[in-house]
């Protein structure tokens, strides 16, 4: 049963979630605060965090930079402001996921499925992604693994939904993707034109991959169209 853990000084806010996600099979905690909320990671693990923006004390953007220096847990910002900058910021600062207090349930309950099942075991069939690797310009996606090797055989850390993304790219190479299509394909969820968050996470992706991020040669950006992974993909190891 997934822990999650909704941080926000709302009680009622907090009685809600708790119950929405009870019922769909949830184990849940509760903190008002960033200190009740490290006590909480101190004493259990958790799958996911739920996090307020506006909370008394230390804010929940400074929160999730916080966090982000010293673990990988998953985290969706919940806020009852919705304004894109802050949306931006929150992404920006290592945010998976980013949605309004006004949502419809069924829409944070989606978003929640998606991000647990990028930061596990991915939904696919094992029998066809045994032992596959993808393997551009040196690189080494292991999709089994869920790793990235470098030309220089040196393991690079990803975040689910920098694999997620870079997977999305790498398994359709030299083809001009959308962010819409990158959004349903590496953040499972339908996208609005103003969503700016694949573009921070290419970025980070070419800070991890580009010989220069400013001058990318890898994923490259096409105007009025998207991205592309502008380089051949040569399928190793599969089992046949």
């Amino acid at each position: 049963m997934p822990h999650l853990l909704v941080v926000d000084d709302d009680r009622e806010t907090c009685n809600l979630l708790s119950k929405l996600l009870t019922r769909h099979g949830y184990r849940v905690s509760v903190a008002s605060d960033g200190r009740a909320m490290m006590r909480a990671l101190e004493t259990s693990r958790v799958n996911l965090i739920i996090l307020d923006l506006m909370l008394p004390g230390e804010d929940g953007l400074s929160l999730c930079r916080r966090l982000r220096a010293e673990s990988t847990v998953p985290i969706i910002m919940l806020t009852a402001i919705g304004e894109e900058t802050d949306r931006i910021i929150g992404l920006e600062m290592g945010a998976d996921d980013y949605l309004p207090k006004a949502a419809n349930p069924r829409e944070l309950l989606a978003r929640i499925r998606a991000v647990l099942r990028r930061a596990g075991a991915p939904e696919i069939n094992l029998d066809t992604s045994r032992n596959r690797v993808l393997e551009f310009a040196g690189w080494r996606l292991d999709v089994t693994q869920r790793q990235l090797v470098s030309p220089d055989s040196a393991l690079v850390s990803l975040r689910a939904s920098e694999f997620e993304l870079l997977l999305a790219l790498a398994e359709r190479p030299q083809r001009v993707l959308t962010r819409d299509q990158l959004l349903d394909l590496a953040r499972g969820r339908s996208a609005s034109s103003f969503d700016r968050s694949i573009d921070i996470l290419i970025s980070r992706l070419r800070r991890k991959i580009e010989a220069d991020p400013k001058e990318p040669a890898l994923i490259r950006t096409v105007r009025n169209g998207g991205y592309v992974l502008s380089v051949a993909v040569r399928v190793i190891g599969e089992d046949s």
